[in-house]
């Protein structure tokens, strides 16, 4: 049973055996009413192909409080695109899907670009910014709910509690982050585990207290895809356009909004979905490129904070990294143990070097140059810069999802 303990300085709001999703939904049902929510989900075309995506529509097929699904699909050309209209247009909200590669899309990212507006070479990051820039533009939602399309083990229940405590408006939550167990036959999360929480702590160690470390520290995944925030919020949070944006958009909330007005969630019993590779030999590649741009992430928030760092600073945090990790390992093999789990010490060694060298790179970038990569604009800044945007994008949003194709021929 989840404990009611609460840690930090965010509200936790665990999962209960008790929970009944019947009363969720129609608790939704009535809250959507006054606060209609879309749902973003970011994918890529190859997740047609896998059978946890096909179990995700089948399950927003009987979800009734949405006003509306908003897709971001990656790597499709246009036989991809068509087949993803399909695909989705089983479901029967009203859904949109917004074509990133497609002719249209491409032309507005390069616009953005000649007024100095990034947008990343794209992947989830620009994905969940173009999702939620349309919302913005359509105007008919006041919150927003993202999670991924991987999760092997979906069920309706995850969607609602994710959406709950911002939906209803007694609770006065903006932002809501989802957290669950990793645990699947071994203990996952190798990232959150190994890097995220030791390199938190490590900074808490060196840098001293810290009140945006304190905050991050609160959260029980940090690194989770499943979040909820209202559209006020959506439009003046920045994020990065990488593998740093799940870390990157708590620093960003922790500014625009007070702590009181977030939470975490509970979401399932336990989460599952594809695992990346470490890839340590390859640094622009699985859980060592995400590593590494969680790190950029980390310092130039830091830095946003008033943090100086210098050489002898990164070497300290890089020797106390090393030790709250062995801490870790240490932690986890005790908890692997007393229930009975396969735990392989070696293994989590190999991943925490490879997370050592890919912080040590960060940390060399960083000090060689601080301002680094520039996050991805928000709604205020692109429509300062181009005040037709938004109706550009709901355009070509538009016209992408009313074309389909006969015998080769384009028709309306």
């Amino acid at each position: 049973m989840a404990d009611f303990h609460q840690t930090g300085v965010i509200s936790t709001l665990p999962r209960f055996p008790s929970a009944n999703l019947a009363h969720l939904e129609s608790d939704l049902e009535k809250f959507s009413r006054n606060r209609p929510i879309t749902l973003a989900l970011p994918s890529l075309i190859c997740e047609l192909d896998r059978p946890a995506l096909w179990r995700i529509v089948t399950a927003l097929k009987d979800v009734t409080y949405l006003r509306q699904i908003v897709i971001s699909l990656d790597k499709a050309d246009e036989t991809g695109f068509q087949r993803a209209r399909d695909y989705f247009g089983m479901l029967p909200q009203d859904v949109r899907i917004i074509w990133n590669d497609g002719e249209r899309l491409q032309s507005l990212y390069s616009l953005l670009r000649q007024y100095g507006l990034e947008t990343g070479d794209g992947g989830k990051g620009r994905g969940v910014w173009a999702m939620t820039l349309y919302a913005l533009a359509e105007g008919g939602s006041r919150m927003l709910a993202f999670h991924d399309c991987d999760i092997v083990n979906y069920e309706r229940g995850l969607l609602a509690r994710l959406c709950y405590p911002v939906a209803n408006s007694e609770f006065d939550y903006t932002f809501c982050k989802g957290y669950y167990p990793r645990v699947n036959g071994r203990i996952y999360g190798r990232v959150t585990r190994l890097f995220v929480m030791p390199l938190i702590r490590a900074a808490q160690s060196v840098l001293g207290p810290s009140s945006l470390l304190s905050y991050l520290d609160s959260f029980r995944y940090p690194l989770a895809g499943e979040f909820a925030l209202t559209t006020e919020l959506a439009r003046v949070n920045r994020m990065p356009g990488d593998w740093g944006m799940d870390f990157g958009l708590l620093a960003e909330v922790f500014r625009n909004t007070s702590t009181r007005h977030i939470c975490q969630v509970e979401l399932i019993d336990t989460y599952e979905h594809k695992h990346q590779p470490l890839s340590e030999s390859d640094p622009e590649k699985g859980l060592f490129k995400m590593s590494t741009d969680i790190a950029r992430t980390f310092f130039q928030n830091m830095a946003s904070e008033g943090c100086v760092f210098s050489e002898q600073t990164m070497t300290s945090l890089l020797t106390a990294y090393r030790s709250e990790a062995g801490e870790m390992i240490r932690k986890t093999h005790d908890i692997a143990m007393i229930n009975a789990i396969p735990f392989d010490w070696q293994e989590e060694e190999r991943a925490t070097t490879a997370f050592s060298e890919s912080l040590s790179r960060s940390a060399h970038t960083f000090l060689s140059n601080p301002i680094g990569m520039t996050d991805m604009p928000n709604w205020n800044q692109v429509i300062s810069a181009i005040p037709d945007f938004p109706a550009m994008l709901q355009e070509a949003v538009a016209a992408d999802n009313e074309e389909r194709k006969i015998y080769g021929y384009r028709v309306a």
